[in-house]
């Protein structure tokens, strides 16, 4: 059984930096991206970053390039989030998630933590 279970949420102010960090479990990745999505309340679930599984190729979304970086280890099965110049609209519960798929209409995945709570105060 998959499992992805994220760390490092909490309450920031903006302008500030948080990690959060993701281990997988269950099975190997190999050949498949790993990524971040967040989801602020009263909106859908949105497409933040992705990484290859060999770490050689990353993505984000507009909303976070050059404040975001994805990186991963994929000897330890784990993908960190280090997330600088927050602001508060970057408030949302944060998901992990593995077997990332890129759709000409947008971004999902296979597989998917439970969430961590990152809030940003202005």
């Amino acid at each position: 059984q998959v499992q992805l279970v994220e760390s490092g949420g909490g309450l920031v102010q903006a302008g500030g930096s948080l990690r959060l960090s993701c281990e997988a479990s269950g099975r190997t990745f190999r050949n498949y991206g790993m990524g971040w999505f967040r989801q602020a309340p009263g909106k859908e679930r949105e497409f933040v970053a992705a990484i290859s599984w060999s770490g050689g190729s990353s993505s984000y979304a507009d909303s976070v390039r050059g404040r975001f970086i994805i990186s991963g280890d994929n000897a330890k099965n784990t993908v960190h989030l280090q997330m600088n110049s927050l602001k508060p609209e970057d408030t949302a519960v944060y998901y992990c998630a593995a077997a990332v798929i890129r759709y000409a209409s947008g971004w999902s995945a296979n597989y998917w933590g439970a969430g961590t709570q990152v809030t940003v105060s202005s």
